[in-house]
């Protein structure tokens, strides 16, 4: 995992802790973003949206949210008589968020597996493109947080990268420079990102119909019910 996350880390002048990769320049990443997803980030936002089922009037939370570009859509969606709540664990990311908020929405700096809201205080709790950067040791609480403050019946949307075609060939040969350059060899950096290997674990969480989709040849997303 080492690997990916200095993979992650360097173009996006991120830090890295035992909280995760902590992204510090929020304009740098979603410049980094948006050629990644080939300047259809925005696209992408409002996919994800649609797979979550997000209705007006829900309450989300979106754990990673980074500059927030995903929370504003949400909160846009649930309107006046939702929330839309976004958590970071790097401060910077934070404030850049709260400086562009909107109504409906709100920022606070917070890390996936020490989640301070109460319990099933969401309908929907989404965390995209964020599992890799949270350490291993980590990610079963973290997903233990999120089934504990999904109210039941919730959702939760779990996305990241599942490249296909060409775009699966340039990934795979970044993934393995950035290994070779960091020592890291003892994982395919295509499977650290693969979204898939999440579903056993939801199921030992308490989560049930754990669905996959595709998104475009970019993304997986994982949708599981409390």
């Amino acid at each position: 995992m080492t690997g990916n996350r200095q993979q992650f880390g360097t173009v996006t002048s991120g830090t890295t802790s035992d909280t995760g990769v902590l992204i510090t320049k929020p304009r740098g990443y979603r410049v980094f973003k948006s050629l990644f997803l080939l300047g259809r980030a925005g696209a992408m936002n409002t996919a994800l949206v649609r797979e979550s089922g997000l209705a007006p009037g829900e309450d989300v939370l979106d754990i990673g949210c980074g500059p927030g570009d995903l929370v504003r859509v949400m909160a846009d969606r649930v309107g006046p008589d939702g929330s839309a709540t976004g958590v970071d664990p790097s401060p910077p990311m934070i404030e850049y968020a709260t400086a562009r908020s909107i109504p409906s929405c709100r920022f606070e700096v917070c890390a996936a597996q020490s989640l301070t809201a109460p319990d099933s205080a969401y309908d929907l709790v989404t965390c995209t493109f964020v599992m890799h950067h949270i350490p291993e040791q980590h990610r079963r609480a973290a997903l233990a947080h999120m089934y504990r403050v999904l109210r039941p019946g919730g959702r939760l949307l779990l996305a990241d990268t599942y490249p296909g075609g060409r775009l699966r060939v340039a990934v795979g040969l970044m993934s393995r420079f950035a290994a070779r350059r960091t020592d890291d060899r003892t994982e395919d950096p295509l499977a650290a990102i693969d979204i898939r290997r999440y579903r056993e674990l939801l199921r030992e969480s308490g989560f049930h119909t754990v669905d996959f989709t595709r998104l475009g040849s970019v993304a997986g997303v994982l949708v599981a019910t409390k």
